[in-house]
């Protein structure tokens, strides 16, 4: 006997039993419990038969994806695109290059493409260098932090203090003024230790330090700097900040434990411009029931200024607009609005994002779900979801659609900067989950190259990204809240 009948059996017996009296109130409570397991139980069933017949439609999304025409097509298009236009930092002649182009060729694969306007950050690199002058002279591997100041032109020449953590520079403040402070911080995970790379110059120059140089943010390295944003705090003195390798940075805090006198003479032409205007990238596919809803998938076409941005995030961009062309090129038209959207000036806090959502939050209660891929295009794993827990049930149900290539996980936590005023503010969010061990080895540095990307990896992700972004966008209903 099902669990249905059962319980519809239970409460045919309470209400018998509750006859002939006036008052019941265990009784009451018994019918009140049955009625909503019943509900309960049912709008489940209901929820996983409609997704049951997306089964066919889902494999023939992943069979062209995987193993049919599309073979190949994403990471195809990625290389044709990072070789073409390269690194593409905010504000840069790159970036708008890249925005053309991105235009131009979804425009040419038969989708809705338009531009929005956004202002946004222009930071210039300029010349730089770091080079040790005592106790021996040795260049250091170096790459300025988005938005950082530059040096004098002659540059500052002054002594080193390396420390390991923010509260060994308190102990040791009264040794840091006029010096230049070494953070040799210890990497434990990309979201406790970036702190350093972000806040590491303020913290310097509250202490009286001239400029700063911060162990690059990453797990290993062959001699890489890696760059990234930083944030002064108001009402500090602005002083230039960069990274530098893990081995040099392990190098110095070597010497000093020896109470070794160390100089560096550091060079930096960094200067911040006025905002730019740039545009977010948007593509869709109108629902045709209900054109003004929308579930939204997306990464960002912004990089930082070195390497190719292919890992970071041009793979992201490439799956979201084969998301499209997949769903296109069967033939197929969901319910509501699919819309990719490839977003400017992530790197430098989410600038263009922030701008869409102030721009269409009065619509929000028209956002169905929210996707973004950052975090790599390798092997996937499954899918991140923040939700409510109807929500989470009705894509519990979606990711078993995957089963033929085996991402069937759904995990609690959906993350992305460009998608998380939307979460915060009750939009159903997902975020691609990949095997992302070796993503900081390349992160923001000359590493993250075409030569990191896999074809058949961004296969599954992009088969991923359009079975549930399609089948999403078409079921009766729109994500409980």
């Amino acid at each position: 006997m099902s669990l249905e009948v059962r319980l519809t059996c239970l409460l045919f017996m309470v209400i018998l039993l509750s006859r002939g009296s006036d008052s019941h109130p265990l009784s009451e409570r018994f019918i009140s419990s049955a009625i909503r397991a019943t509900s309960t139980e049912t709008i489940k069933k209901d929820v996983a038969a409609e997704v049951r017949r997306y089964d066919d439609v889902s494999k023939r999304i992943i069979d062209l994806a995987v193993f049919g025409a599309a073979q190949n097509r994403s990471y195809r298009r990625l290389a044709d695109f990072t070789d073409m236009v390269g690194n593409r930092v905010s504000g840069s002649q790159n970036l708008e290059m890249a925005i053309k182009y991105m235009y131009n060729a979804m425009k040419q694969d038969g989708l809705d493409v338009h531009l929005e306007p956004v202002k946004i950050p222009h930071w210039v690199r300029g010349k730089e260098s770091a080079e040790m002058i005592v106790p021996k002279t040795k260049s250091l591997a170096m790459l300025g932090l988005g938005s950082s100041v530059g040096t004098p032109p002659e540059g500052i020449k002054a002594e080193v203090l390396v420390v390991q953590s923010f509260e060994e520079l308190k102990r040791r403040a009264s040794e840091a003024t006029g010096r230049i402070v070494v953070f040799n911080q210890p990497f434990i995970s990309y979201s406790e230790t970036v702190s350093y790379r972000v806040f590491g110059a303020s913290e310097a120059a509250k202490v009286g330090a001239v400029a700063t140089l911060i162990r690059s943010i990453t797990p290993f390295s062959i001699n890489s700097p890696h760059t990234g944003l930083q944030i002064y705090q108001d009402g500090v003195k602005q002083i230039p900040t960069a990274c530098i390798t893990v081995e040099d940075a392990e190098l110095m805090w070597r010497l000093a434990q020896k109470k070794q006198k160390i100089v560096i003479r550091l060079i930096m032409g960094a200067q911040t411009l006025p905002d730019a205007d740039s545009f977010n990238t948007v593509a869709e596919i109108r629902g045709w029931q209900h054109p003004e809803q929308v579930v939204l998938l997306s990464g960002h076409l912004d990089s930082w200024d070195v390497g190719q941005g292919a890992m970071d995030d041009g793979g992201g961009a490439m799956i979201s607009w084969e998301a499209l062309s997949l769903i296109k090129d069967l033939g197929l038209r969901p319910r509501r609005t699919l819309r990719a959207v490839l977003w400017t000036a992530e790197e430098q806090g989410g600038v263009g994002a922030r701008q869409y959502f102030n721009l269409h939050k009065e619509n929000i209660s028209n956002f169905d779900l929210v996707m973004e891929s950052d975090l790599g295009t390798f092997t996937p794993m499954g899918l991140q979801f923040r939700g409510s827990d109807a929500a989470q049930k009705v894509m519990e149900e979606v990711v078993k659609l995957l089963a033929p290539i085996n991402t069937t996980k759904l995990e609690t936590g959906a993350e992305g900067t460009d998608i998380f005023l939307w979460m915060q503010a009750g939009v159903p969010g997902a975020s691609l989950h990949v095997a992302d061990s070796r993503y900081f080895w390349f992160h923001h540095s000359e590493g993250d190259t075409m030569s990191v990307q896999d074809p058949h990896d961004m296969d599954l992700c992009s088969a991923l990204w359009a079975v549930v972004a399609y089948v999403v966008a078409d079921l009766q209903d729109m994500l409980p809240r």
